[in-house]
């Protein structure tokens, strides 16, 4: 598979098969994904796999929209990025390196969740990120470690769908020159 039918073929899926996703599968994408670059390769995201009970308790920590809990619900296995903070966007000293802060943080995140979510579709499996949830809750559910911070949860497991690509903006709209 080239990089471009990855990425043009990965599809956020929102309804999975019950067949369990393999910790050795899970481990070759999350190898996969420590590729993914970082502020000065400070590396800050962590993942917890959940399943079982507590991915059926975490589940629950959807109040504010409920469907996102159905998904994980369908899903065998939902992956919980964290970040450490205070890294990224940093200088050794403590300070902000530009005037965007810790900002940057979510910028690693977000490349490290979609390089989980292509390293995942090579494999077979499909994903959807998901950011709407009880963010405290779902933290305490999973006893996220102190210094660090859950920012998105990534439902995973083999798809029962076959979603169609959403229609994209042309490139003019897209690009501009100066």
């Amino acid at each position: 598979m080239t990089a471009q039918e990855c990425i043009k073929g990965r599809r956020s899926i929102r309804k999975f098969t019950d067949q369990p996703v393999s910790h050795e599968l899970l481990a070759q994408i999350v190898e996969t994904a420590s590729y993914a670059p970082s502020w000065k390769h400070t590396q800050i995201v962590r993942y917890i796999a959940v399943e079982g009970e507590t991915k059926a308790k975490l589940a629950k920590c959807t109040s504010t929209f409920p469907n996102n809990g159905a998904i994980m619900e369908s899903a065998p296995m939902v992956i919980a990025v964290t970040i450490i903070k205070g890294r990224s966007g940093f200088e050794r000293d403590g300070s902000y390196t530009t005037k965007r802060g810790d900002s940057w943080q979510m910028f690693d995140a977000g490349i490290a969740s979609e390089a989980f979510c292509l390293a995942a579709y090579e494999q077979g499996l499909g994903t959807v990120i998901l950011g709407i949830f009880d963010e405290e809750e779902a933290s305490s559910l999973l006893e996220v470690p102190e210094g660090r911070e859950l920012v998105a949860l990534i439902p995973v497991g083999y798809p029962a769908e076959d979603p169609v690509a959403p229609r994209r903006k042309p490139v003019e709209e897209l690009l501009s020159y100066k």
